[in-house]
């Protein structure tokens, strides 16, 4: 198993070079590993079938980014796309759970705002792109929960599931070293770091990377078996926070912490006695990379990262505005909500609104002033839907060590990237899994007659 490992993480260190060097291996690679997933979950038994497909979303759920990066994907929002045909795929072979019928009613209610968007923007090319891009990650999301609901799987599948989620952030990770191997030479301030970014989105690719640095956290508390194995994963886990720290995008590092924080908080709270002081021992060796992390990274970076993190500028200034702008879009959408409370403007009303307004159509960062501004009070009962549900199944799932770490990834990332991509969807999904630990076998001695 430790081979299999070391061979998938080598594999795609390859994957995130030939990505980098090769100018048609990104949309080569995405056909491959479509056709890949879609055959591997249709040959797969039965009784496989649930795993196969969770594996095929987490998959593509975490390349995501890259594939935008690279213009891999067929269109900007493949992905997302591929996420929902493997759910409904795993919907034809394991169907749902009886008891989904809050996301039923949250995917109902966003109807509304299709309605409304038709009549303020009509239809035609630009209604379908605009509608399609705003509405297609709470249908993800929608379809997630409901194919994930009351779903069983073993504490080590979704080890599984979160190592496939990993494995397309360690080629993330290797295209970023490549494409910017100098940090020095790409600072221009404390503002978010293109360059660093691999040439997209700061906010993007911090969030995945994000989730990266909490998948590898996990594997060092929960998947390093032998020394060997300990260090490669604590090695990945500094490489890839070091590429987070570096795009000066906070979101995407603050989340990631609070979710480690979350699931190292209820990892202790669930073990015995016994495994505690290996959970301590841990913990220690994690720290220490930790903070080399980011001391590597402040001297990197010149002791600019210290200043982003503190709100101050390159010179050392204290900024106004903590949100850079966001605050303003955020009471801009509440003021839509006031506005037209009932059923608010309609899906990607706001940006429409700021085209006339402004002149340019700047997209929201925050998904809950967006659910309020465009679906009105509608908006206010997607949220208490989206909030409650799983916690309400939490009740019944105590063995679940990994719950607050997802929801917190949703919650929080939703309120500083939106959902501008599959992570936050597909993620929340996996809180409503019925996690259970396996049994370790009792071996008797036969009684000899």
């Amino acid at each position: 198993m430790d081979l299999k490992y070391i061979y998938l993480l080598l594999f795609h260190i390859v994957v995130g070079a030939c990505m980098y060097f090769i100018g048609f291996f990104p949309r080569a690679y995405f056909f491959i590993i479509t056709i890949y997933f879609i055959g591997l979950i249709i040959v797969a038994p039965q009784k496989n079938k649930k795993i196969e497909v969770l594996k095929a979303c987490a998959y593509l759920v975490g390349i995501e980014v890259l594939f935008r990066m690279t213009n891999g994907a067929i269109f900007y929002e493949a992905s997302k796309y591929l996420v929902i045909v493997f759910i409904l795929m795993g919907m034809f072979y394991n169907g749902i759970s009886n008891r989904g019928y809050p996301y039923f009613i949250f995917l109902i209610l966003l109807v509304p705002s299709i309605i409304v968007a038709s009549m303020n923007i009509g239809f035609d090319s630009n209604f379908r792109t605009n509608v399609a891009f705003v509405l297609t990650g709470p249908v993800c999301l929608g379809l997630s929960a409901l194919y994930c609901l009351d779903k069983k799987v073993s504490r080590s599948e979704i080890l599984e599931i979160l190592l496939y989620l990993a494995l397309p952030i360690v080629a993330l990770t290797t295209y970023l070293f490549i494409y910017s191997p100098s940090i020095k030479d790409t600072l221009s301030g404390t503002q978010s770091n293109y360059a660093a970014s691999g040439g997209f989105g700061p906010n993007q690719v911090a969030t995945m990377l994000g989730v990266g640095m909490f998948v590898f956290c996990v594997f060092i508390f929960l998947k390093s078996k032998n020394l060997l194995i300990t260090i490669i994963n604590c090695i990945l886990f500094g490489a890839v926070s070091f590429r987070a720290i570096v795009t000066f995008s906070r979101g995407g590092v603050i989340t990631a912490i609070m979710m480690i924080i979350a699931f190292m908080f209820f990892l202790y709270l669930k073990s015995h006695s016994r495994e505690r002081f290996k959970i301590i021992s841990s913990f220690s060796v994690f720290s220490l990379v930790l903070v080399f992390t980011w001391m590597y990274s402040t001297v990197q970076t010149e002791g600019l990262i210290e200043n982003r993190y503190t709100n101050k500028d390159g010179a050392g200034r204290e900024k106004k505005d903590v949100t850079t702008g966001r605050l303003d879009l955020f009471l801009g959408e509440i003021d839509g909500f006031t506005d037209n409370p009932f059923l608010g403007v309609g899906a990607n009303g706001m940006k429409e609104l700021r085209i006339e307004r402004l002149g340019r159509g700047v997209v929201s960062h925050n998904e809950i002033s967006r659910l309020l501004s465009e679906h009105g009070i509608l908006g206010i009962i997607i949220l208490l839907i989206l909030i409650f549900t799983p916690l309400a199944f939490k009740a019944e799932n105590p063995d679940n060590i990994f719950f607050y770490a997802f929801l917190c990834f949703w919650f929080a990332t939703i309120n500083h990237s939106a959902m501008r991509i599959a992570a936050p969807s597909f993620i929340y999904g996996l809180t409503l899994l019925y996690v259970f630990n396996e049994k370790r076998p009792v071996h008797r001695k036969r009684l000899i007659k």
